[in-house]
């Protein structure tokens, strides 16, 4: 019976495949809105772009794309995805939690199909029914993030933690569930923390500077967007303090942060393509499940590493047992 399955699977594939290359329609269009310029999202529009044009060269179709950024401006989002729905694309991809649920709600009525990327927590913001079967116009792919293992590389590298630090935005939806779960497994361990927020870029320097001041072992910080576009401003106020931050992307550590640990944000932009382009050839977002992946990657910042006295060696391998690999990376403003 599994046999069979697999076979009637491949068939609807190839099938939808084979529409695709032979549409009478040969012009589609992809309508692409970023939350924010930063580091993350930026090498997610990036692989979905590449993995659009790669199909557009194999099929023989022309893929025109509509790409924007509304730099977290809630009304330039809005006049982004109207614009989409005027221009009639066929398909919205939004980049973060935020554009993601504007999508839905401005396409209840013409029900023009939604992929999102990097949504942390689809189901609590209610954008899937389920992460098997979204059952409506939207589903895609997330990075969800396993904040216990984050919090156990702290302790991997420094046992003897009894501050910790939360840096995260309140206003991020990305950063509710993990912030809740690593409070829970900090008072588990009786480990104490203070939490520390900023709105803005100005806001998340004073955060940082204070987390500095008061002396904290360590910093957590999941896949907050807002963190993430202040990392290149307030790795060089960690280091000096001799703090380790540990975030929830590979792309804070590429922005100076210690730790980065999760998703490959190169991969899970591939796949929202290749996402995408399964929703034009015709397959329906409401039975298409929820991308996840193995938030398994470990990315050390080696000059970090330095310059808050640790050795990148000792530390690569107290990590390697809690991860699937161990990278390292030197600071730079985007990948």
């Amino acid at each position: 019976m599994k046999k069979l399955i697999a076979i009637v699977i491949a068939m609807l594939v190839a099938l939808s495949l084979v529409s695709f290359a032979s549409a009478e329609q040969q012009t589609f269009k992809v309508g692409i809105c970023n939350y924010v310029d930063d580091a993350s999202l930026n090498q997610i529009v990036d692989n979905i772009k590449q993995k659009l044009a790669a199909v557009e060269a194999e099929k023989g179709v022309k893929i025109e794309i509509l790409d924007a950024n509304c730099m977290a401006d809630a009304s330039i989002m809005s006049q982004i995805i109207a614009d989409f729905i005027a221009e009639k694309v066929d398909v919205m991809i939004g980049v973060a939690t935020p554009v993601a649920m504007a999508m839905q709600a401005m396409t209840e009525d013409n029900q023009i199909p939604v992929v999102f990327a990097a949504v942390s927590d689809p189901l609590s913001v209610g954008l899937v029914e389920s992460l098997e079967k979204p059952g409506a116009n939207v589903t895609g792919t997330s990075d969800f993030l396993d904040t216990n293992a984050v919090l156990n590389l702290i302790f991997a590298q420094n046992p003897e933690a009894k501050q910790i630090a939360l840096l995260y935005d309140v206003g991020q939806d990305a950063s509710t569930t993990p912030i809740a779960a690593a409070k829970a497994y900090l008072e588990a361990k009786g480990v104490s923390y203070k939490e520390y927020t900023g709105s803005n870029v100005s806001e998340v320097i004073l955060a940082a500077q204070a987390i500095a001041t008061d002396k904290a072992d360590a910093v957590f910080t999941p896949t907050d967007n807002t963190i993430m576009t202040a990392e290149l401003s307030i790795y060089e106020v960690f280091a000096e303090a001799g703090i380790p931050h540990y975030t929830g992307a590979d792309s804070f550590a590429l922005n100076g942060a210690f730790l980065g640990y999760g998703v490959d944000y190169a991969n899970l932009g591939q796949v929202t393509g290749e996402m995408a382009v399964d929703v034009l050839a015709g397959a329906a977002t409401a039975d298409m499940a929820v991308r996840t992946f193995d938030n398994g990657i470990a990315t050390i910042n080696t000059e970090t590493c330095e310059a808050i006295g640790l050795n990148y060696d000792d530390v690569a391998a107290a990590f390697a047992p809690l991860c699937t690999q161990v990278q390292s990376v030197q600071t730079a403003e985007s990948f």
